[in-house]
């Protein structure tokens, strides 16, 4: 399966694909008409993305054909196995906080390819793993502290305690809106704003 721990290009691949079958040049400006920013390298990434997923049997090819004087185009579908390890990737993604916070931005782009239930459950996971982190950044600043290290030596630490609390702020105003039913969940990623944006 995909090796690649963030393999964000692959990911986005697989969550539109899980709306509709597409071909790799609709992907392309899907993802840059919507500012998917943390998909870099276009368009040569995407299309090493399409060859990964391919070969591994997550994406297949549905159909090939050509418009007037345009080149080839084939078009891809998901699979069973594309479906399931969509979902297992974009819940790990969820739930573990990372240092580099472009894994929630993008895990969050594509939350609703997941049931409500396992996105607030994968939310949930998330904000006791941020919570835990919160502790242990208290517990060693204390220690720090006690020790007599200068104030000025533990910026670094508060800066990392700042940017989990004020993410788990956010996170639980996330959990509440899904809670509360805020959230259209069929608005995220669904087929008509894909054919509305790849139509134009």
């Amino acid at each position: 399966m995909m090796a690649r721990r963030h393999d964000l290009v692959g990911l986005t691949v697989l969550a539109m694909l899980s709306v509709r079958p597409s071909h790799p040049y609709e992907l392309h400006r899907f993802i840059v008409d919507t500012h998917k920013d943390y998909v870099t390298g276009l368009p040569r990434s995407l299309y090493h993305a399409v060859d990964r997923l391919t070969k591994e049997e997550l994406i297949i090819p549905a159909e090939t054909g050509r418009e007037g004087r345009r080149p080839e185009r084939t078009v891809y579908e998901i699979t069973d196995e594309g479906r399931q390890e969509l979902a297992v990737r974009l819940r790990r993604l969820l739930e573990q906080p990372e240092s580099d916070r472009r894994t929630l931005v993008a895990a969050v782009s594509m939350i609703g390819a997941l049931p409500p239930d396992a996105a607030l459950k994968a939310l949930r996971t998330r904000t006791a793993a941020l919570q835990g982190s919160i502790g242990g950044i208290d517990a060693h600043l204390a220690t720090l502290a006690e020790n007599g290290l200068p104030a000025m030596l533990m910026l670094e630490l508060e800066c990392e305690r700042a940017l989990d609390v004020a993410e788990l702020d956010w996170v639980r105003a996330v959990i509440g809106r899904i809670e509360r039913g805020e959230l259209d969940w069929s608005g995220t990623v669904k087929q008509s704003l894909l054919e509305q944006l790849l139509d134009e």
